[in-house]
């Protein structure tokens, strides 16, 4: 009971007793004790006293990483938070888009940046070349096609842009 009232451990000070009784037989066969009781006294006392500072070592360990992982948590929340997916795709979709117009042929870059960039109808595209609004058509989708071959790998990730933006 005088163990189980300082370190509020059933179990820690069941072992506490056991440990502090075997202390006491190995010490009784090395020399004659007496009286016994001043001396499991003083073996409980230190071993209760032993079992508290190595609780309160514990403890503190685990508060000094508890600590840290917290504050972990919160670099890697802000890190997230402030990667704007935007700017990490941003530029490098638009090289790959760029890449891929300069690899057109002329005539369809023309038209595609006409129809997409500056917003010509397919009648003023046509009137300006001299090709039929299906020829416009087909060159808006040869380039459509090479661009999304180009971006094959971002089109999900421009998608959900895409519907976030909207």
């Amino acid at each position: 009971m005088y163990v189980k009232s300082y370190v509020h451990d059933d179990m820690a000070a069941e072992d506490i007793v056991s440990d502090s009784l075997i202390k006491l037989w190995e010490r009784m066969k090395q020399e004659v004790v007496e009286p016994v009781s001043p001396l499991l006294f003083c073996i409980l006392k230190n071993s209760a006293l032993d079992y508290l500072k190595h609780q309160t070592i514990k403890r503190d360990a685990q508060s000094t990483i508890e600590k840290t992982l917290i504050r972990e948590m919160e670099i890697r929340k802000a890190s997230l938070e402030a990667n704007d997916p935007n700017e990490i795709f941003s530029k490098e979709i638009q090289q790959i888009i760029q890449t891929t117009l300069h690899s057109l042929p002329e005539k369809t870059r023309e038209i595609f940046l006409l129809s997409r960039f500056e917003n010509k109808s397919h009648k003023e595209i046509a009137a300006l070349f001299g090709v039929s609004q299906k020829g416009v058509e087909y060159h808006i989708t040869q380039a459509i096609k090479e661009l999304r071959v180009a971006l094959k790998d971002y089109l999900p990730f421009i998608g959900l842009l895409s519907f976030l933006n909207n």
